[in-house]
């Protein structure tokens, strides 16, 4: 399995635009978080979370290839069942079907990703004080952050955490790194 320096090596060398590399941090984040919530494997999960859209630059226009080309990029450097994450997470298009708790903890996992950072852009302080409570507020209206799945955020409970949990162990992991993704 890649080292955490060599998975952040192929994302610079992979993916460059700066919003999109804060958006992976930001999912490897949430996915170590799960993962120590969950009681998996904390460097399995967050790798996968660093590298689920190593492929975007170049399927972003070919949606139904958008985490196939990133799984066979990795072949041989993650095992399969983060590679079967990696394809399963654009699911919708892919029609790769997700099955395991990885699978539902970074579909989940990486699209909280965005309603937390959209929160935090319109607050004043930020990630500071920010908690589950304004975050389901912000959830419920469905213009802000419009493009975020709340469906696919949903799929927490198939983690067995409810939603208030979920966005509580997604607010701190994503905390944890605003300094660097621009959130401090």
């Amino acid at each position: 399995m890649l080292s955490r320096d060599e998975a952040y090596s192929l994302l610079k060398q992979h993916v460059p635009d700066p919003a999109l590399q804060a958006h992976c941090i930001e999912s490897e984040a949430v996915l170590r978080a799960l993962a120590k919530n969950l009681g998996q494997d904390q460097e399995l999960w967050g790798l996968t979370g660093l590298l689920h859209d190593l492929d975007y630059a170049t399927t972003k226009d070919a949606p139904d290839q958008h985490g196939l080309e990133a799984a066979q990029m990795l072949e041989g450097k993650l095992p399969v069942e983060a590679l079967d994450a990696i394809r399963s997470h654009n699911h919708e298009h892919t029609g790769f079907a997700p099955s395991s708790p990885l699978d539902f903890a970074l579909r989940c996992g990486e699209t909280v990703t965005g309603l937390i950072h959209t929160n935090a852009l319109v607050r004043p302080a930020r990630m500071e004080g920010m908690d589950a409570k304004s975050l389901k507020k912000k959830m419920k209206d469905k213009a802000f952050a419009a493009s975020v799945s709340r469906e696919t955020i949903g799929e927490c409970q198939k983690l067995g955490l409810e939603q208030a949990e979920f966005f509580t162990i997604a607010i701190a992991a994503v905390a944890g790194v605003a300094g660097e993704v621009g959130l401090a």
